[in-house]
């Protein structure tokens, strides 16, 4: 007899869903009719949206330490939006040249490049399984392109829609994901007379949802769903599931002139003792960092860590890279970016080993 236990029928789990498209059809407006969304905007894209959202990242690390708040459960939300993949994908490319002390992917050569930005990528939708498992939803939003492409058993090559990343990137996107969803603008083009010479003329420009595989698009679904629907929210609802049902509103928050007085506290025999320091700052802004000379990309992951640059500085000088009392601001761009920011966990930790010191 095994000692794996066998399971049958279907889970209960949330939905992870890639929804790609033209520029301008609505795909963060979709987004953000899932449940309880909250969004990590790459490019921008939702300034004149009323959603909830996250710092936009300035960096890969930043990017991968805000998905993994949102699995820590520190950011309450039932759908985590990424919009979108093709300017994530940019802040990772950033990152591997970064490391390599390169300027372009295609410094690299044959290709090496893109195949380090692929296993780099795959840590964000390593981090994005993490948020699955705490009950979020996952929807990741990209741009659409047309690319030409040829069958294998077939001569001559077509025009097709693809997801606008990396050709080493798209793939992992369509395999990772639950639906893959392709809003259009479905056009027809027919002739505008009768005359054996009449000029074709292009009529309609409903915006569709193509959830099926075709020569001209790739998408796919695990939940019978029609090949066309129009692309409204109610067309998928039933198959996202809401994480948080029947939830209470949150409660109203308590305005200066609502809030009761304070009540004396009372006269104790004996002093209290005061409370032990602790080894964490807090009060950290980005915009002070910034000011003393502290780069962006690496002034908004100190920020959210609440790590002070004398932290940056004796990490910087245990590592032997510059003096311990040499300013954070007097270091070398390519040293931020390259050492600082894309290895900004293994930076942290040894914070975080060095706050549990005793002195």
């Amino acid at each position: 007899m095994s000692k794996y236990a066998i399971t049958s029928g279907t889970i209960a789990a949330p939905v992870k869903t890639v929804l790609y498209g033209p520029e301008g059809i609505g795909k963060s407006t979709f987004a953000a009719q899932f449940p309880a969304p909250v969004f990590i905007d790459t490019e921008g894209g939702t300034k004149r949206l009323n959603v909830a959202r996250l710092p936009a990242p300035t960096s890969w690390a930043m990017l991968l330490d805000e998905v993994a708040e949102v699995s820590r459960g520190n950011v309450p939300c039932g759908t985590l939006v990424i919009d979108t993949a093709d300017w994530a994908e940019r802040l990772c490319i950033d990152a591997v040249c970064a490391r390599a002390k390169v300027k372009g992917i295609e410094d690299f050569g044959y290709g090496k490049g893109y195949t380090y930005a692929k296993e780099e990528f795959g840590k964000l939708l390593d981090a994005l399984e993490e948020v699955l498992n705490t009950g979020h939803n996952v929807v990741v939003l990209a741009h659409a392109a047309i690319t030409k492409f040829e069958q294998p058993d077939a001569v001559g090559n077509y025009d097709r829609w693809t997801m606008k990343t990396s050709k080493q990137v798209a793939p992992l996107l369509r395999e990772w994901c639950d639906m893959l969803l392709f809003a259009n603008y479905k056009t027809m083009v027919e002739k505008a007379g009768s005359a054996p010479n009449a000029k074709n003329k292009a009529s309609g420009g409903r915006r569709v949802l193509y959830t099926s595989h075709h020569p001209c698009w790739d998408a796919k679904n695990r939940f019978g769903l029609p090949e066309e629907l129009p692309f409204e929210y109610a067309s998928i609802a039933a198959c996202i599931p809401d994480p948080h049902p029947g939830a209470a509103p949150a409660p109203r928050p308590i305005m200066v002139e609502d809030a009761p007085a304070p009540k004396p506290a009372p006269v104790s025999a004996a002093p209290a003792e005061p409370p032990a320091p602790s080894a964490v700052p807090a009060g950290i802004s980005a915009s002070d960092l910034q000011a003393q000379g502290v780069p962006t990309a690496l002034a908004q992951l100190m920020a959210a860590n609440n790590v002070t640059p004398e932290e940056i500085q004796t990490v910087v000088g245990q590592r032997g890279y510059f003096p311990a009392d040499m300013p954070v601001k007097d270091y070398p761009a390519d040293f931020v970016s390259g050492c600082l920011v894309a290895a900004w966990p293994q930076v942290l930790e040894m914070i975080c080993t060095n706050r549990d010191v005793p002195f």
